[in-house]
């Protein structure tokens, strides 16, 4: 596919791209060139947002190029222990008892106390995992054997092995301490823990796939793997919460070895597989709806996503200066603002780096001509749309996309406000009597009425607030035991801890983060032992370590953001409780320090040598590598895993700060909106909706010149975010945020979910007030009172002070 005009108005030549050091970025991307024949309109970039890419890229991406000659030694190991047990029959030759007995002894062999020999034996089992691929002749075959490989050794209960040696492996304390007084730490440090993780990634990522032409028996087993993952069978904890304590660990810097990019890896596809993803989440919550009595959601939001088109990219400064330029030579005197369509008919200049300076120049002047983020003609918002397949299409009336919402709580402000202007006097929280409102009135709120969205956090919050007024007529909670309840009591006790280490990997990972001595040290499972000595090796290791970085922060970014939308769904103070952390954490300048990047670079990036690719690299036979094959990268239009990562962050940050107003602030303080408007060079619908929601919620704060200046991002905002109707989002005339109340928020807020964990899951301070109490004299005096011995020694002084020396009334008394 030719990506000669991309999205960003970059035109580039991938076959001829150089590769060189970009020093903001601290890593190797490719250098942009101009085309000669200008600029046209780009189409949008063909990705479908999904759970996880295609299943061999995920396979791929476990493995580093460095660990590409252990594929030949974990099939020496497992050759070794076949021929020393079967005949010379080849694996795929074997009746299904000769290969149950064969995984039996290799089981067995895990019990080995001699570590050499138990780690060979694990790499024949990883052999067998990875489809004894030395038999086959293709990538689909490789593929076919690896789920019939798979669930044979899970059916023998290879897991549960598995997790024993990675927890002996965990506690190692001679290893931790070895690789902590090492200097440098390389991929020969984390080898027996590679080596299980590697088996235990491949058997999860194996069997989540679902695939239609499993055998009843599979579907069993697949099932009855999800809820063993799910429950805390494993050290009486989920196997998310083992890994989650690697990460801490790691973090810590007390197991330097650790190898970061598998453990996250394993972290993402356990929660996913035990959770659900993003169409089991959206079933989840209409069944939810359903369970309160609520009405049905207005609209499939995914499927609305997947329908929308992009808007065309913001032209940058670099635009604009030639645009003025050739405008001054034809003697245009008219503003840039009267010229919309320029930018797209003009060379291009744009310089990889440079330019980011300037537009930042730009963009933070409230008092100059901005260009108007989305060149589109007067009649025609929207570019046309690429025909797509009609089962991938909603069909909607010429109108908006979503449905408008309102709150009650809009409504409430709403009838104050009219009640208050036409009659003068206040009702609270009525919001039925109209009585002395004008008809307008009556049909707005009737409008309001219609559109009223009650959410399921507002039930579950509501629900709360009566458990903490009435403790004891209220009863007990039922709270079901579900795979996220679990996950939840799991990880409550150091969830600050967890969320700390992710975003500090998270930010050693970003590629806009300076090399620092005090950074962690991330690739500890990518490093060779020797470090390499030729110009093609450095390269090779540069796109790798590249690879790595990006695959990093496309797992953390998954595990955060189904966390986030997992727990909103099981109650929203489980939600509130992990986003709170992460905002103390620095999250919300961690993404936009993320962001501030030559974004389109870094979705473009071709970090990535197909031929070295699990499973083509073991069925094809290599070519010799070269330095233009390694420039080259693969003919995609756009990296799916950076694309991905970048709607991921976009939404975790929409999480954080949807209906905060301290956090929202935060947005603007760390000046948030031009850094947003270049991600709207990335002509993908969904990036660009969540780019356009985090502006929305913002653009009331920017000031009135930014928002003239912007006028059709105020348009593209009006034509593809939901309306709150009341909502003056494109005004200045907020009454609800005001600077003194940020800190009340958050601390309210906290002081709401330390409640609700105390309530629901800390059995140990339980009110005393609240305690049963015996009132009968009998059992009370009959219960036998162990008295300390000095007491015990003067017990006659006792008597005589407290009791014969003091009057006492008995008729009053037994009265």
């Amino acid at each position: 596919m030719d990506v000669g005009g991309n999205s960003s108005g970059l035109p580039v030549n991938n076959k001829q791209r150089a590769m060189l050091p970009n020093k903001s970025r601290g890593e190797f991307t490719r250098n942009p060139r101009k085309d000669s024949e200008g600029l046209s309109e780009s189409p949008d970039l063909e990705f479908e947002y999904a759970d996880t890419d295609k299943w061999a890229a995920e396979l791929s991406e476990l493995y580093s190029y460095t660990e590409g000659p252990e594929f030949s030694l974990n099939r020496q190991c497992f050759e070794v222990e076949f021929r020393t047990h079967v005949s010379d029959k080849r694996w795929t030759e074997l009746d299904e008892s000769q290969q149950r007995a064969h995984a039996m002894r290799l089981l067995d062999g895990l019990e080995m106390i001699a570590r050499e020999k138990r780690l060979k034996v694990a790499r024949a089992i990883l052999y067998m995992a990875q489809g004894t691929f030395a038999e086959c002749s293709s990538e689909a075959e490789v593929q076919h054997w690896m789920r019939y490989n798979i669930f044979l050794l899970l059916d023998m209960g290879t897991f549960s092995a598995l997790v024993e040696l990675l927890n002996m492996e965990i506690d190692n304390s001679a290893a931790c301490s070895n690789a902590v007084r090492k200097p440098a730490i390389s991929l020969a440090d984390s080898t027996d823990l590679r080596v299980l993780l590697n088996i235990m990634y491949l058997m999860v990522e194996t069997i989540q796939q679902d695939d239609p032409a499993d055998k009843p028996e599979w579907k069993v087993i697949r099932e009855t793997f999800r809820a063993e993952l799910g429950a805390p069978l494993y050290n009486n904890e989920p196997i998310s919460v083992m890994l989650f304590g690697m990460v801490t660990k790691f973090c810590s810097g007390h197991a330097p070895h650790f190898p970061m990019k598998k453990v996250l890896l394993l972290l993402w596809k356990s929660i996913l597989f035990t959770l659900g993803g993003f169409e089991q989440l959206q079933s989840i919550k209409v069944q939810k709806r359903e369970e309160l009595g609520l009405p049905p959601l207005p609209e499939n939001s995914i499927r609305v996503i997947r329908s929308m088109r992009a808007a065309s990219p913001p032209a940058s400064a670099s635009d604009l200066i030639e645009q003025q330029q050739k405008r001054a030579r034809r003697e245009h005197k008219s503003l840039i603002k009267q010229d919309n369509l320029d930018a797209f008919n003009e060379k291009d200049p744009y310089k990889a780096d440079d330019s980011r300076e300037d537009e930042d120049d730009n963009d933070d002047n409230d008092n100059s001509i901005e260009p108007e983020t989305f060149p589109l003609e007067r009649d025609e918002v929207m570019p046309p749309p690429i025909p797509q397949p009609p089962s991938e299409r909603v069909s909607f009336p010429k109108g908006l996309p979503w449905a408008p919402k309102v709150r009650e709580k809009d409504i409430e402000n709403f009838l104050e406000s009219s009640r208050s202007k036409f009659i003068g006097y206040t009702l609270g929280n009525d919001t039925d009597t109209v009585v002395g409102l004008p008809r307008p009135i009556h049909e707005s709120i009737r409008t309001l009425k219609q559109h009223k969205y009650i959410s399921i956090a507002e039930i579950q919050i509501a629900k709360e607030e009566e458990f903490q007024k009435t403790p004891l007529s209220g009863g007990e909670e039922d709270v079901e035991m579900s795979s996220i309840e679990l996950l939840y009591q799991g990880i409550l006790p150091s969830l600050p801890q967890y969320m700390i280490a992710l975003l500090k990997i998270l930010l050693a990972a970003a590629p806009t983060s300076k090399a620092k001595t005090d950074s962690i040290n991330i690739l500890a499972d990518v490093l060779p032992e020797e470090m390499p000595t030729t110009v093609l090796q450095s390269m090779k290791l540069g796109v790798d370590v590249n690879r790595h970085k990006e695959i990093i922060v496309k797992a953390i970014s998954a595990i955060l953001l189904l966390l986030l939308k997992h727990f909103k769904l099981n109650h929203i103070y489980q939600f509130e409780y992990m986003a709170q952390h992460l905002v103390f954490a620095n999250c919300i300048p961690l993404i936009l320090k993320f962001f501030n990047q030559n974004i389109m670079s870094y979705i473009t990036a071709k970090n990535s040598i197909s031929v070295l690719d699990f499973p083509h690299c073991v069925v094809n036979e290599l070519p010799e590598l070269t330095a233009e094959s390694l420039e080259g990268g693969d003919n995609n239009q756009f990296c799916w895993r950076n694309l991905f990562s970048c709607i991921n962050l976009l939404r975790i940050l929409n999480k954080l700060t949807k209906w905060k107003h301290s956090r929202t602030m935060m947005l603007v303080v760390f000046k948030s909106a031009p850094i947003l408007k270049r991600a709207l060079k990335v002509k993908q619908a969904m990036m660009q909706l969540y780019v356009l929601k985090l502006l929305k919620v913002q653009t009331k704060y920017l000031g009135r010149q930014w928002r003239k200046s912007n006028m059709k991002t105020m348009s593209a905002i009006y034509q593809k975010v939901r309306h709150r109707l009341n909502d003056d989002w494109a005004y200045g005339n907020d009454l609800d945020a005001r600077p003194w109340d940020f800190q009340a928020e958050e601390c309210a807020l906290r002081a709401n979910i330390e409640r609700f964990n105390s309530r629901r899951y800390d059995n140990s301070q339980s009110n005393p007030d609240f305690l049963p109490v015996d009132n009968c004299l009998q059992s009370v005096l009959g219960q036998r009172v162990d008295l300390p011995e000095d007491f015990q020694m003067n017990y006659d002084l006792w008597l005589e002070r407290e009791v014969f020396s003091k009057p006492i009334s008995w008729e009053e008394l037994l009265q």
